[in-house]
């Protein structure tokens, strides 16, 4: 009976949402196992990690260093789970391949133990790709499109409101008391979660005005000012 090493990743709360949550890649991984007779074995996981690049995702290398040493079946949610580019999708194809592993996509009922399924793999990981061009042009052009008719493109950020005209920025005093204090917290040796509490404690409110201040959005507010 071959093993089945499972791969599963999020990279956004956003995913958690639209049913592609670690928790729902995980059953239906167990699902196909059960119903094809696989052994179930380790579980990789890759929480909040960006699929755009495979060598900066530990559990991903892990999971094919399992699933090599064992020549099982990489089993994953989907291609979109494993890779986000046609080269590093085709990449782990052919390590798996050398290694006599196979490679099962769920979503794309896809499977590489026979050549037909090897030759639609090359070809869905291709269309995949132009489906994310395609989606960054879109995305390039509508921005370009409010460049040219003055409109501001991105976020506005934290210590500033946006003007009246819908393009200046104009300094919130609040806001930049808020920027002052983390940096003073900071230069005494605060932690970023211990900025974050304190924050909370005195009542100072995030960008939106709700939740609680995050570690990470202090780390961004001082990267950004450094930066600056």
């Amino acid at each position: 009976m071959k093993t089945a090493t499972a791969y599963i990743r999020v990279s956004t709360e956003g995913q958690v949402n639209d049913g592609v949550s670690l928790d729902a890649q995980r059953a239906k991984i167990e699902a196909w196992c059960l119903v094809n007779d696989v052994q179930m074995g380790q579980v990789f996981v890759d929480a909040g990690v960006s699929g755009k690049r495979a060598d900066n995702r530990p559990q991903l290398q892990a999971a094919l260093d399992t699933v090599c040493a064992d020549g099982g079946v990489l089993v994953v949610y989907s291609l979109s789970r494993l890779a986000r580019s046609t080269k590093d999708t085709i990449a782990i194809s052919e390590r798996l391949d050398k290694a006599g592993a196979d490679l099962v996509s769920l979503s794309e009922k896809l499977d590489t133990t026979s050549a037909a399924g090897k030759m639609v793999f090359r070809m869905m990981a291709v269309l995949a790709e132009f489906e994310r061009d395609q989606v960054s042009e879109r995305t390039c052009s509508a921005m370009a499109h409010k460049k040219s008719k003055g409109e501001r493109v991105g976020t506005v950020p934290f210590g500033y409101d946006l003007a009246a005209d819908g393009v200046a920025l104009v300094e919130n005093a609040d806001q930049l008391k808020a920027i002052e204090l983390i940096h003073s917290l900071k230069g005494k040796g605060y932690s970023l979660r211990a900025i974050a509490a304190a924050l909370d404690a005195a009542g100072i409110v995030t960008a939106n005005g709700k939740g609680q201040w995050k570690h990470t959005t202090v780390k961004s507010i001082l990267s950004r000012s450094k930066a600056a």
